[in-house]
């Protein structure tokens, strides 16, 4: 809404609305006298105060107690002269404009003002008239006048400032939502780069090594070109698969695939271990403890966990042995990768993405993860709760 400092456009468009009616109401005669035989002030001592309540219109959202103050003595010069039914009406605006837009102390203070200026008014009656019906209905007329307009007004009030509280409720609703969709699109994304740092640099960083092996040696035997040729067939071909997982898992509307590709498993380490082995790296495997039902986000995890520390130790790793051990302890399974460190840096570009994708695997789950040199080895050692927690859906775990 326009304003102009003092005033509104919409408060000075009512404010010459209002003078125009009580002008109209004026020349009708729409006005009482307190003299029985109905001789008082005519036509031109009416409009002074007329014209004292529209200006005070004009201040009714600007200045409201500014507007009940004019339009108050203006009113009472209105009721002394005998009470004009315009110039009442538009006073009403006034209450009403204090009390809604007024300070919120400012219209229970009024409601009480107005109360007692009804009381008053129809006890003042009761004695001149000397009639109790004629109390009643001027205290009826007063209290439609000046009491109803505060109350209309406070009604109004509470109800905007309850719909301005449910706007900010909303809008605190929909920071939220849209903070815990934020939230969730970032942890998606590090999933979605977990899995395919695991799946892709994994797998490719097998082909890349045995196909740089069979590069640089040129006289390697038929069974050596042979080896390596299958190792990187087979990580070729497991990587396609993984990825082929991948993106079903992100594509909506699956139902109609009947046989989605498996996730890998523990049981897969075996071949996992074969696959990661170079000619002068060879990978042993050794299994604990009694395996019993693990939790699916567990299994995914600690297969991830492995492959990652044999991918790093195939890339990084001094000739030698890498040593795989899983120990399945009561309520967790460790994981324990240790590899020989490598003399020279590998050609390979690593950016320590991989250390962190296990350490987020493993505090996802509210488990440990630690590598780092242990003398001449390098050591990878991760624990994973395996109890399922009370709030874990019971689609978690494997079946």
């Amino acid at each position: 809404m326009r304003s102009t400092g003092l005033t509104t456009r919409h408060d000075l468009l009512l404010a010459v609305a209002a003078l125009a009616g009580g002008l109209l109401v004026l020349s009708a005669h729409g006005y009482s006298h307190w003299s029985p035989d109905g001789s008082g002030p005519g036509i031109g001592w009416r409009v002074p105060p007329l014209l004292g309540v529209c200006a005070a219109m004009l201040f009714r959202r600007t200045s409201p107690l500014l507007d009940l103050a004019v339009a108050t003595p203006a009113a009472a010069v209105d009721i002394v002269l005998g009470p004009s039914l315009g110039t009442m009406l538009i006073y009403t605006d006034a209450l009403y404009a204090a009390a809604l837009y007024g300070p919120r102390r400012a219209a229970g203070r009024l409601l009480a003002a107005t109360a007692v200026v009804t009381a008053l008014l129809a006890g003042a009656v009761l004695p001149l008239a000397a009639d109790w019906r004629a109390a009643v209905i001027v205290g009826g007329v007063a209290g439609m006048t000046f009491v109803s307009p505060v109350l209309t007004a406070m009604v109004v009030r509470g109800h905007r400032d309850r719909a301005e509280l449910e706007r900010q409720r909303a809008e605190q609703l929909a920071r939220l939502a849209e903070l815990d969709r934020r939230n969730a699109v970032t942890a998606e994304r590090a999933r979605m780069a977990r899995e395919l740092h695991d799946v892709v640099a994994g797998h490719l960083s097998a082909v890349a090594l045995h196909s740089a092996a069979v590069l640089r040696m040129p006289d390697m035997d038929r069974d050596g070109v042979r080896r390596a040729m299958t190792v990187i067939r087979e990580n070729s071909v497991q990587g396609l698969a993984e990825m082929r997982r991948m993106i079903g898992l992100l594509r909506e509307g699956r139902e109609e695939e009947a046989d989605p590709p498996a996730a890998p498993r523990l049981a897969d380490l075996e071949r996992l271990a074969e696959r990661a082995a170079r000619p002068d790296l060879s990978v042993g495997l050794k299994v604990t403890g009694t395996a019993g039902e693990l939790p699916a986000a567990v299994e995914l995890a600690a297969y991830r966990i492995v492959q990652e520390s044999l991918t790093n130790a195939l890339k990084h790793a001094g000739p030698g042995r890498v040593e795989v051990l899983l120990e399945h302890r009561p309520g967790r399974l460790s994981i324990t990768v240790e590899s020989p460190l490598g003399a020279e840096p590998t050609e390979l570009p690593g950016a320590g993405s991989g250390l962190i994708g296990m350490r987020e695997r493993a505090s996802i789950l509210g488990g440990t993860f630690d590598a780092g040199p242990d003398g001449a080895r390098w050591r990878v050692r991760a624990e994973l709760p395996t109890a399922p927690s009370d709030d874990e859906p019971e689609g978690g775990r494997r079946r």
